[in-house]
């Protein structure tokens, strides 16, 4: 879908969405079909004829074939896959205040609406975070573009200067395409310089860009966040707008969408877009931010770089879960006090392989599916 452009971008971002990019699934089946040819050619199992089996080889086989009806009689095992699920929560208290000085036993999670021990806490995690920063070059944009890159400069280097060495942000341009500008990388001087290549016009593939975003993410490792800074309209995405948010669930990531409000008047603007980012922040555990151009904006950033900093990092082995044909669990974070409110992402996929043998035999669940969420929006 990529844009031809500096030598930087990624030639596999180029493409339809549903194509896949280094590190996505599905990918390498023709490299796995050639062997290596350091690798000693499998010998034939055909029926040929072959000599006749020295003593003590014949004299083993006769041992096995005896321990076959002991085998027989022991129960089949069936061995747990399970795989550790992470949340990201963060506590506000009435008054909108950020909370950071819980403990692991002021949560309660839920899976499918069991309890789930803790086997992870941390308060203000200092995991590493890997951000996807998406501009909105679309031509609504034209006239404010220059206003939002300044203010994202300044974020870039409030996020670098008090966060970890191991922080890294990745630059994406989208317009009617989705151009990588700058990989993965904490410097900020090479992602400042970039932002001279956005250049509005055209249309606005938002979907598309979270669905690229998620899947460039899924591979990195600690907490995983998307900034979308636009005007809140989609307007020439193939993706759905439940295809991105299933995207972004499975590659763990909160979305923040940053919806640039020139007219401040319902009248003029596009309410729609602004409510299906909002629901799509909501379902990874962000928000949405609605300010003007200048001072409002500056804050929005900073709201970020301060949630970023007071976060909690919750884990569980999932257990105890009824196994259902749908593969999206849901989720739900507690705090026992009920002045303080909690935001976390509302659930995961999970593949759910139905127990077979004997009763207590457990379930596998795994991060990697293909099965779309519950349309709850509509592409607009």
């Amino acid at each position: 879908m990529a844009r031809s452009g500096p030598k930087e971008r990624r030639p596999a971002m180029r493409g339809k969405p549903g194509g896949r990019g280094p590190g996505a699934r599905g990918q390498g089946s023709r490299a796995e079909a050639v062997r290596n040819p350091a690798t000693p050619a499998p010998r034939s199992l055909g029926f040929g004829r072959s000599p006749r089996p020295p003593a003590p080889a014949f004299l083993s086989l006769l041992l096995c074939l005896a321990a076959i009806p002991a085998m027989a009689q022991q129960p089949a095992v069936f061995h747990a896959n399970v795989n550790l699920v992470h949340v990201v929560a963060t506590v506000r208290n009435q008054a909108g205040n950020l909370v950071g000085a819980l403990r692991k036993e002021d949560f309660d999670v839920f899976d499918n609406g069991v309890r789930q021990d803790l086997a992870v806490f941390e308060r203000q995690t200092d995991q590493p975070v890997s951000i996807v920063l998406m501009i909105d070059t679309s031509g609504s944009t034209g006239k404010d573009l220059k206003y939002e890159t300044d203010s994202a400069s300044r974020f870039l280097r409030a996020l670098f200067s008090e966060g970890s060495a191991r922080d890294a942000v990745a630059l994406y341009g989208v317009n009617a395409d989705v151009t990588q500008l700058r990989g993965f990388t904490h410097d900020y001087l090479s992602l400042e310089q970039r932002f001279r290549y956005l250049v509005p016009e055209g249309a606005t593939a938002l979907f598309d860009a979270i669905l690229l975003g998620s899947r460039s993410l899924e591979k990195r490792e600690g907490r995983k966040v998307i900034i979308i800074v636009t005007d809140g309209d989609d307007t020439y995405s193939k993706t759905t707008s439940h295809q991105a948010l299933e995207a972004a669930q499975l590659a763990d990531a909160t979305i923040y969408p940053v919806v640039v409000v020139p007219i401040t008047n319902d009248a003029g603007r596009n309410i729609g877009g602004e409510h299906v980012l909002t629901f799509m922040a909501e379902g990874t555990g962000g928000r949405t931010f609605l300010p003007t151009l200048g001072a409002e904006l500056d804050s929005a950033f900073s709201a970020i770089v301060t949630e970023l900093r007071t976060q909690y990092m919750l884990g569980f082995y999932p257990h105890g879960a009824p196994p259902t044909s749908d593969r999206f669990h849901k989720l739900e974070v507690r705090v026992k006090s009920p002045e303080l409110r909690v935001s976390a992402r509302n659930g995961y996929y999970g593949e759910v392989e139905a127990a077979a043998g004997p009763s207590d035999a457990r379930s596998s669940v795994s991060s990697e599916t293909t099965r779309k969420a519950p349309d709850k929006t509509r592409k607009q």
